[in-house]
Order: C-alpha cells, then structure tokens, then sequence
C-alpha cells in the first residue's frame, strides 16, 4: 500500500492503516522522542503521545510538504509541550554568558560511539537538552526557540552555550576514562 493510500485511510479512521503507518514511521519517530526525552520511559511516552495528535490531526496534513517532516513536527512539539506543561524549562540568568568561558566546541580525536553520545545529550538538564537538539540537531535559530519555547533569545543562547559547556566536561572525563581504563588494562 502507498504512502498516500495509507494516509487516506488514516483520515478515513481505518485501524488496520493506523497499525500499518505506525509500524513504519515508529523506529524512526521513537530515534527523534530519543533525542527530546531525559530517559527511555518519557521517550515511550512521547511517541505515544504524538501518534495520538497524529492520528487526531492527519486530516490537517494537506500533502504540501514531507508527511514524515510533518510527523516530526508533531514529536518534537509533543516532547516541548511535555517540558513546558511540567515546568521544566527555566530560564537562567542571561548574564552567566558572559562570565562562561567561550570554548565550547565540542571536538574531540576519539570518536563516540551515537548511542553513547545521545546518552549523553539526554543526560543534560531538560532546559539545555532541548535548546541543544533544537539547534544543533534540528537547525531551529535561536530566534526561532525562543518563540517556540517562550523564553528570550538571550536564554537560547545561554542554555545552548551551558549544554555544549557541560557535553564537552562528560566527553572529556568520558575519553580520558577509557584512557586511563585501555593505559592501566591495555
């Protein structure tokens, strides 16, 4: 069955398409919630959550545009809706800015493997894991996450400046473990 047929029978409330479209798009859309979510369980949630609004909104899909573009959207709209319902972003003080050092480029000669650098971005505070995703893996502006999130530009700048900040200290101390771990059993 196509793509357009599938959606088709989405609109028209059809189970079997509804089985059908998440079997195909729920690996990919559960990599995204991933992405968003602090921990296994609230990314289980979310992409719950977003098939939901997905199946409730498909007849506001007009097929301008990527279908799965559109099903992202909703994901990482669910995921921020999610934060903001449960207080979790709080703005910091935009001053701290211009007290933090500017080294913040994550670089680094060892490699991480995906799965553990994404452990990493979801151990971040939610407030910074989200600017970062939002900028450096989805290329939203800081512009655009302020409006978004509702917090200033500044803060946007400030909470993704924080969590590079604070991604390259666990890079560091991670790479130089295995160092020290591959030095001492090596």
């Amino acid at each position: 069955m196509g793509l357009d047929e599938l959606i088709t029978l989405c609109k028209e409330k059809n189970r079997k398409a509804q089985s059908e479209l998440f079997l195909q798009y729920k690996d990919r859309l559960f990599a995204l919630c991933l992405k968003y979510c602090k921990n296994l369980p609230e990314a289980e949630d979310n992409l719950q959550d977003s098939f939901i609004k997905i199946f409730q909104n498909i007849d506001k899909y007009n097929g301008k545009g990527s279908f799965e573009g559109w099903m992202k959207r909703i994901v990482i709209n669910s995921a921020i809706d999610r934060y903001k319902k449960e207080l979790y972003i709080q703005p910091i003080d935009e001053q701290r800015t211009s007290e933090q050092d500017n080294d913040t480029n994550i670089e680094n000669d060892q490699k991480l493997p995906l799965a553990q650098l994404l452990a990493l971005i979801q151990e971040l505070p939610s407030r910074y894991r989200l600017v970062f995703n939002m900028y450096q893996l989805d290329g939203y502006s800081h512009k655009e996450i302020s409006e978004i999130l509702s917090i200033s530009l500044g803060t946007s700048k400030s909470n993704l400046h924080r969590a590079k900040h604070i991604l390259k200290g666990k890079i560091v101390n991670l790479t130089s473990d295995n160092l020290n771990h591959t030095l001492k059993h090596g």
